[in-house]
């Protein structure tokens, strides 16, 4: 018994290990029966003159010089489990006291009945452990005196039934002459009393569905369809199916069960939900808008078009409509040709002398640049104004922003967008020709729409 406290110690790190039924409501009665031991040292030690001399715990396992035992079946106690881990229950005891604490005595009597309310710490271990409270009466060579009891136990499960008890308690007096003192129980408990609530033939105890009523072979679970698949494993309890299809049928027999075929009367594929994909494009043929066509998803299972047929389809195409280069992104490029030709245009927009307003006469230039803008529908240009050097900077530079701006407005005005030009003037900056001459001058008084690279 000197090794007690390190048995405890080990067995509660081995709680948990092995499931078995603990007490519980398909075993709610349980009997146990066995020795015990009291121990009234030192719960008695008052010397003479009133000073204690040992604490509460004070040589607690000291078996041969302080523990009371009978070698026969010195308690019985019966219990009941009232839920939550909750049980209630009685116990009478019995013994010969011939150690007082320190002091010899002849051979005293000892009874003892008590109530008790036990809680059992985990649920469905092998090993249970378990606190207890309760309260009682003793009798100590006929002097009786009422106790309020606490302790702890462990119980060691060999079977769901029968297992060893340990427990220790404190039973503390409430009379002044009642005696103090520890009782120790060990002995076999026995659990009973399992029902078979839904009336199948399997006790709850073993029962994995103990309300509805069940077949033994599957631990009183039902099996509602009769395809041997009982119902908390059958994805279709209702209908019956084979084992493969987790007890669901397959009636086109393509492997995917009705309830998850989205095509259930035509074979199909487990991929596309059952449904078939006549064209192979990895698209079920009920969400096929060409069924005999191969496409991609994207396109609901169509070919992509290319309406311009530049070898750029339409979805990558910025100008499905008009041929262009793939390089392009399918619109067609400016070339160097279509940019002199443009100028060629553009540096005879005439305007009114030292003002930014075109010229009538210049409509016709005007309305050939526009249709040379509209070929190429995603080309950015700038609109670059630009004068000769007679007179000053500033003002020229004033010019040549204000008849830039001119030509840009007229071209927005007439459908390009706004996004695609840009104007800019440069003043006398960029002369093509001398300024020293008339000819020259004219030259260098010019638009030009340059291309945005």
């Amino acid at each position: 018994m000197k090794h007690l406290s390190k048995f405890l110690v080990v067995a509660l790190l081995a709680l948990g290990l092995n499931n078995l039924h603990a007490q519980d409501e398909n075993n709610p009665w349980q009997v146990s029966f066995g020795a015990n031991a009291i121990d009234v040292y030192p719960t008695n030690a008052d010397p003479a003159d009133g000073v204690m001399t040992s604490s509460l715990f004070d040589e607690y396992f000291n078996v041969s010089d302080h523990w009371n035992i009978i070698p026969s079946i010195s308690y019985v106690s019966v219990s009941r489990y009232v839920g939550d881990g909750f049980s209630v229950g009685a116990r009478g005891s019995l013994n010969r006291i011939e150690k007082l604490g320190d002091v010899s005595v002849d051979d005293l009597s000892h009874y003892a009945i008590d109530g008790t309310i036990k809680y059992n710490i985990l649920k469905n271990t092998k090993l249970d452990p378990f606190v207890e409270i309760g309260g009682g009466y003793t009798w100590v060579d006929e002097i009786g005196a009422g106790t309020v009891n606490g302790g702890i136990g462990l119980s060691y499960w060999f079977s769901e039934n029968v297992g060893l008890t340990l427990q220790t308690q404190y039973k503390h007096a409430f009379e002044d002459y009642g005696v103090k003192h520890f009782q120790h129980l060990g002995g076999i408990s026995i659990k009973f009393g399992g029902t078979d609530t839904d009336g199948d033939g399997v006790y709850d105890k073993d029962d994995a569905c103990p309300e509805v009523a069940g077949l033994e072979a599957f631990n009183g679970c039902p099996d509602s369809d009769g395809d041997g698949i009982e119902d908390s494993k059958d994805s279709c309890p209702d209908q019956a199916g084979s084992k493969e299809m987790n007890g669901c049928p397959d009636a086109d027999g393509d492997g995917v069960a009705d309830k998850d075929d989205a095509c259930p009367n035509t074979a199909g594929l487990p991929a596309l939900a059952g449904c078939p994909d006549a064209d192979g494009d990895g698209v079920a043929d009920n969400k096929d808008e060409c069924p005999n066509e191969a496409g991609p998803a994207e396109n609901k299972g169509c070919p992509w078009p290319d309406s311009d047929n530049d070898g750029v389809l339409d979805k990558d195409d910025q100008c499905p409509e008009v041929a262009g280069t793939v390089a392009n992104s399918g619109c067609p490029e400016v070339t160097e040709e279509v940019q002199k030709q443009l100028n060629d245009y553009a540096r005879t927009i005439l305007f009114d002398t030292g003002k930014s307003s075109i010229k009538a006469e210049s409509t016709s230039v005007m309305v050939d640049i526009i249709q040379i803008l509209n070929e190429y529908p995603t080309a950015k240009f700038t609109v670059e104004g630009h004068t000769d050097s007679v007179g000053s900077a500033k003002l020229n530079q004033k010019l040549s922003e204000e008849r830039a701006n001119s030509v840009r407005n007229f071209l927005i005005d007439k459908g390009i967008g706004a996004d695609r030009l840009t104007a800019i003037g440069y003043g006398e900056d960029k002369p093509i020709a001398t300024n020293n001459t008339r000819a020259g001058r004219t030259q260098n008084r010019r638009v030009e729409i340059n291309l945005v690279k």
